[in-house]
């Protein structure tokens, strides 16, 4: 299964590919877009473009993206949100099912706790796809976000075939 993972941000974009195979994961590519200068409407365009132009060249399977955080800013939580928009309808236009996860869900899945930082959870990003080189922090956590989905979707294939095997 591929899987692309989304952390939506209004200046940065970051995402990041993984293939799985049952446990095992490997990289396939991270990068970040980034929006241009202009007003509000012109930049979610641009982060737009960029996105479906990577989903187009890496033709993943389903996608997740990691849900909002309300900060004490609420323009910028405003913001933030129009941005994690573009991040699901991008995806969905290209008829991928989405996966959304809080941040801790993820920092969770990937570091083992929900409180790790930045660091910590690049640094698990790299053990869990060795040889990976990561374009940036939004790229890592983009392919936290990946893996988070890998994790989830294991788990949810294993419960149904225990359910199948219960139920014969």
């Amino acid at each position: 299964m591929r899987v692309i993972g989304i952390d939506p941000g209004l200046r940065n974009l970051g995402w990041g590919v993984i293939d799985t195979d049952g446990t095992r994961m490997s990289h396939v590519a991270n990068g970040i877009c980034h929006s241009r200068t202009g007003d509000l409407a012109a930049r979610l365009l641009s982060l737009y473009d960029q996105l479906s132009e990577v989903l187009a060249a890496h033709a993943p399977e389903t996608a997740a993206v990691e849900q909002t955080f309300v900060n004490k800013d609420a323009v910028a939580t405003l913001k933030l949100g129009q941005a994690r928009g573009i991040a699901l309808l991008a995806p969905a236009k290209a008829g991928l099912p989405i996966g959304e996860y809080a941040p801790n869900a993820v920092k969770k899945a990937v570091v083992g706790v929900g409180h790790a930082d930045k660091v910590q959870v690049e640094h698990m990003v790299k053990m869990q796809l060795p040889g990976v080189k990561i374009t940036g922090a939004d790229a890592a956590d983009a392919l936290a976000i990946a893996i988070c989905h890998a994790f989830h979707a294991q788990n949810a294939g294993r419960l149904d075939a225990a359910l199948r095997k219960a139920s014969a």
